[in-house]
């Protein structure tokens, strides 16, 4: 079976879901990767205690935001749950970093589901979420995704979905408004830290990464980023972005492929 890759997505405002433009990119990125098996998504949108895994049937979407067109709560996302994942999962973690809490009505939220009606819109992939820990440190982080790496060779994609920066209250919503001096410097220090392949300074993102307290006041949006660099830790492919810009200037759409 041909290794997939693990990608890290920046998923923007929940409006994408209805975004036909954008949408057309997010799909044209799916066909380029190998179809997987199944996929295991980890969004900034549900921070868990400990290590968790949530729904493995089809449940009802979360519509976990206010303030949006009424037509996102008309969105359907009925892919299949994965039972055979999360016991792969289960397998994989043990009892390391005190072992995988089930929450078995947990659905999906934006994170999850706005990327994926463009990106695989048959909803025919069986699909798991895995929860943030909120209190694992960077370390714990990249070493979650090393102990899930294996499942890139069984067809699983992996995928983080967050945002390289996150700054809500700086949102612009002119039409096509400049992105912000200091969301440029954030999203070019990512990039050229990955390229780089030294990714020390991204564990210590608060000291190192320019602004980042203006691109994240809180930092749930970039940390699905050190789990998906963990399921690259061997560092023996390329590094792709499909998807570049900004939204409402103060959103980076920078979105990673590892491959």
């Amino acid at each position: 079976m041909r290794r997939m890759p693990s990608i890290f997505i920046s998923h923007g405002a929940p409006t994408l879901a209805l975004d036909a433009e954008k949408g057309i990119e997010f799909w044209n990125w799916a066909q380029s990767l190998p179809k997987p098996k199944a996929l295991l998504v980890i969004s900034a949108h549900w921070e868990t205690r400990s290590l968790a895994l949530g729904t493995t049937e089809t449940q009802s979407l979360i519509y976990d935001f206010h303030g949006f067109p009424d037509a996102l709560r008309e969105i359907v996302y009925r892919a299949p749950g994965s039972p055979e994942l999360a016991e792969r999962v289960q397998e994989l973690i043990g009892t390391k970093l005190g072992g995988m809490q089930s929450y078995p009505k947990q659905g999906w939220d934006h994170g999850v589901w706005t990327p994926l009606v463009h990106m695989y819109p048959k909803a025919d992939i069986p699909l798991l979420q895995m929860g943030l820990p909120r209190d694992a440190t960077p370390e714990q982080l990249y070493y979650i995704g090393q102990l899930i790496e294996p499942l890139r060779n069984e067809g699983v994609l992996i995928i983080g979905s967050g945002q390289i920066t996150h700054n809500l209250r700086a949102m612009d919503f002119s039409p096509n408004p400049p992105p912000k001096i200091w969301a440029v410097a954030m999203d070019g220090w990512c990039k050229d830290i990955l390229m780089s392949k030294n990714w020390g300074p991204i564990f210590h993102y608060k000291m190192q990464a320019p602004h980042f307290s203006q691109n994240h006041p809180t930092d749930e949006h970039f940390r699905p980023l050190l789990l998906i660099l963990g399921t690259a830790h061997d560092q023996r492919g390329t590094i792709r972005f499909p998807i570049t810009g900004f939204d409402y200037g103060s959103l980076s759409r920078r979105s990673i492929q590892f491959n």
